[in-house]
Order: C-alpha cells, then sequence, then structure tokens
C-alpha cells in the first residue's frame, strides 16, 4: 500500500507572526532552558522556564529580556543570533521555545543538533544572510507590531511593511515540513497497513 498524503494533516509551508528578536550570537541550550529543570517527566509547562534564569532573579521577580518584554507579547517568531542553539544536545530546549509559543525561529545560523531536535517538533530553523538579519532586527525593533511571513516554498521571507528576502535552511529539513514527514507519528499512521504487513511476516509476530 502506498505511504498515504500527508499534506492536508501536517506539511508546513508558511509560517506567520510576529517577530521576536534576541539579538545575541552563540546562545546555547543551557540559557535557553536550565538544567534543573531537565527532571520534568514531560514536555507540558516547560514553556514557563525558557531563559529563565535570563528572566528572573533569585526571588522570582521579572528582569529586562525579551520574553519578558510586553511589547513583544504573543509573538511567534524568534529573531536569534548566530550559532543558535548550541552547547548540549538536549531536546528540551526546543520543546521550552514551542510551548512558550515560538513557531519559527529565524537566525545566520543554527547548531545542528539543536536544528533537528527543533525540525522533530515542528518548528523550522530558518537562515539568512547577517546582512538581512541585521535589517530584520531593525525592522521588527522599531515597530514590534511587523508580521513577517516565512514561505518554506519559495524559500523567501517578508514583512507587512513590504521588505523581503531570501531564506535559507537545511534541505532535508525543509522537505520534511513540505511533505509533513517531520511529523513521524503521522508518518507511522499513515504506513500502518504496511508496518502491519511486515509484522505479519516476521516470524516472532505470526
Amino acid at each position: 500500500m502506498p505511504q498515504q498524503d500527508l499534506k492536508n494533516s501536517s506539511a508546513i509551508e508558511h509560517i506567520k507572526g510576529r517577530g521576536l528578536p534576541l539579538p545575541e550570537n552563540d546562545v546555547d541550550t543551557d540559557r535557553i532552558i536550565p538544567a534543573r529543570y531537565l527532571k520534568f517527566i514531560t514536555f507540558e509547562g516547560l514553556g514557563a522556564y525558557a531563559f529563565y534564569d535570563e528572566r528572573f532573579d533569585e526571588q522570582g521577580k521579572p528582569k529586562p529580556h525579551p520574553f519578558n518584554d510586553p511589547k513583544y507579547s504573543g509573538a511567534t517568531i524568534l529573531l536569534a543570533g548566530a550559532n543558535f542553539g548550541c552547547g548540549s544536545s538536549r531536546e528540551h530546549a526546543p520543546q521550552a521555545l514551542y510551548r512558550f509559543g515560538i513557531r519559527a525561529i529565524i537566525a545566520p545560523s543554527f547548531a545542528e543538533i539543536f536544528a533537528g531536535n527543533a525540525t522533530a517538533i515542528g518548528m523550522p530553523t530558518v537562515m539568512v544572510s547577517p546582512l538581512h538579519w541585521e535589517a530584520l532586527i531593525a525592522l521588527v525593533t522599531q515597530n514590534p507590531q511587523t508580521e513577517i511571513h516565512i514561505d518554506l516554498k519559495q524559500k523567501t521571507l517578508s514583512t507587512t511593511s513590504g521588505w523581503t528576502c531570501p531564506v535559507e535552511m537545511n534541505e532535508g529539513y525543509r522537505k520534511a515540513f513540505l511533505e509533513g514527514s517531520w511529523d513521524t507519528t503521522a508518518v507511522l499512521l499513515a504506513n500502518f497497513d504496511l508496518i502491519r504487513k511486515k509484522a505479519m511476516e516476521l516470524p516472532s509476530l505470526c
């Protein structure tokens, strides 16, 4: 039985939302989600602890940080610096960002394992040139209401102000989003009959 078409259920071709600027290079996963929160047995609620040590003091009082800034409340596209997600390979880092409300990340470059972990939960990691990144940061800083549109199919980025630029992405990840195969659960369900047929062919399962 051929694989079912997954496009209607889990393909991701377009991402729209306001930007949240975090213009720092080499932000590692320990900063994104402190190690003491890795003991959680589920990812539910992990968004509250994204960048926790940078957002709150020892008494739990908010500190100046883009994630705490009211003008970026509700923003869903993170504008991060180069080599974002470096350090340890903890999958909790993209999970924390996703559960905070982030649905895509734009940066000049990403740590490879982080980008893979982000892809696995449906959060595209899109790259732009340093010059375009600086221009985008300036646009969003000057007008936090600017909406960003990422087109993975056409590999373009545009804003409500009319500004556009090309984007790049790991081609394997881009293909997975366009086909819907980033969602491994959906892929398994789409191939359920093939899996069952193969299982019945195995002597230990007959």
